[in-house]
């Protein structure tokens, strides 16, 4: 039994399920319904994929030894995440008593709804500058002494994605079954104010940080 492999599954794990931007964004497109959900699930899953390829890859280094780089990616994803809060903002104050029956809608998200769905779970993860150098200084803990370094961080970057593949869309999916009260105006009304003030709160954090620098 690998213990270090075990150990490492268990980080990971807690990094992926701790509450961020990636579950916010997650929850609310989820809330359209599930195959949005699903969608920016594994939008996420593939941000996370880039990332540990950066990671494995050495080219992380390049956002520490750049800090004009890694700030100004910092701005870019913080930006993006502030779009998404005022976004789902605005979506509250412009829906009408018409589209309050979100609940009883039959079709389906159309795949252009789709795509966007999988683009906003991609962006949000992926200009996150800091999970590459998380990645960077968390992989390399994990690699016994003595075996070669590039297999064995394919391997715990395989875990992370494969984590994420497991813990995002069981949230949107968990979302969905909930749906009928979640869905409910007031409801879906009050977690959709919920995470867009999340959201922008983050994204706030996000550009302020590196200007304050």
């Amino acid at each position: 039994m690998d213990a270090q492999l075990l150990a490492f599954t268990g980080v990971a794990a807690g990094m992926v399920a701790l509450p961020g931007a990636d579950f916010t964004v997650v929850v609310r497109n989820a809330l359209a319904s599930r195959r949005s959900g699903v969608a920016t699930a594994l939008g996420v899953a593939g941000g996370l994929l880039v990332h540990t390829a950066l990671a494995v890859a050495g080219l992380a280094a390049v956002l520490v030894t750049m800090p004009v780089l890694f700030r100004t990616v910092q701005l870019l994803g913080g930006a993006y995440v502030l779009y998404l809060g005022l976004s789902a903002l605005y979506a509250i104050r412009r829906r009408t008593a018409a589209t309050d029956g979100v609940a009883a809608q039959a079709p389906g998200p159309a795949p252009k709804e789709l795509g966007r769905s999988l683009r906003q779970g991609f962006l949000t993860n992926a200009l996150n500058p800091k999970a590459p150098v998380l990645f960077l200084s968390l992989l390399p803990q994990f690699v016994p002494d003595g075996q070669p370094p590039l297999p064995r961080t394919l391997l715990l970057a395989a875990v992370v994605v494969v984590l994420a593949l497991i813990w995002f869309p069981a949230v949107a999916l968990l979302v969905d079954r909930l749906g009928r009260w979640l869905r409910r105006p007031r409801t879906a009304r009050a977690i959709e104010g919920g995470s867009g003030a999340a959201l922008t709160a983050l994204g706030l954090a996000l550009v302020t940080g590196p200007l304050l620098r």
